[in-house]
């Protein structure tokens, strides 16, 4: 698992999901990059800003009950909490309902944001149910694939194992940036450009932003915008 430089963790807890996307783009110099969700996820607090860290991730189902011996149930989930415990820098729980998409078991509510977050994790990216909106632990948002009332049968099915999120599949310990948009795996390889990536983005985009937010803007004024735009990308 690679190190994030406390910077880059700064700027990117500072920006959106999508920005993160371009920024990558830009890193790579190409378009093509396709480690994102798909469809429309729910996000506890839209307002409360990005998960930035790299992936905890474990496999849970809830529709029916689970048909193991109980003490291999009971096993796992204290397996479950001791590997989300161990946590060393920001760090992500990615969560897979394999239910999905008929998911009805609510693993995030008010004790386990409240666990996590103890634990010292970031937030949660689950293709799952959550609820107890009021509740919710402070500053641990949890991007989901619906809201529901009840657990169900909620129970762990496997632990640090590759998973699919909206169609986006995420490796433990890959990097995750997550917000009301969605959710994207950040390339290993792009990490250390990545910084200058987001201010490079920032700087070709005024380039557009800066004409266009003038009081008087005409077509002229924006095919010069877009000229300079493109050769600030090249």
């Amino acid at each position: 698992m690679a190190k994030l430089d406390p910077e880059l963790l700064t700027l990117l807890r500072s920006v959106d999901t999508p920005t993160v996307c371009n920024a990558i783009e830009v890193a790579q110099g190409k378009r093509g990059f396709s480690k994102f969700t798909r469809g429309t996820m729910i996000c506890s607090d839209p307002e409360g800003g990005s998960i930035v860290g790299f992936a905890k991730t474990a496999k849970i189902a809830a529709l029916d009950p689970p048909t193991e011996n109980q003490d291999i149930i009971k096993e796992r989930r204290m397996n479950y909490y001791r590997y989300m415990s161990e946590v060393d820098g920001p760090m992500v729980t990615v969560i897979e309902d394999v239910d999905y998409p008929d998911c009805i078991g609510a693993y995030w509510g008010e004790i386990n944001t409240k666990v996590h977050k103890g634990f010292g994790l970031s937030g949660t990216l689950t293709n799952g149910v959550m609820r107890d909106l009021g509740d919710l632990a402070e500053a641990f948002p949890v991007v989901a694939g619906s809201v529901g009332p009840s657990h169900g049968f909620v129970h762990v099915r496997e632990i640090d194992t590759p998973v699919n999120i909206f169609g986006m599949t995420v490796a433990p310990g890959e990097l995750i940036h997550a917000d009301r948009h969605g959710a994207v795996v950040i390339p290993t390889e792009v990490i250390p450009i990545l910084k200058d990536s987001i201010h490079k983005l920032f700087a070709s985009e005024r380039l557009i932003l800066d004409p266009a937010e003038k009081t008087e803007f005409s077509f002229d004024d924006f095919q010069k915008a877009w000229e300079d735009f493109e050769k600030s990308r090249t």
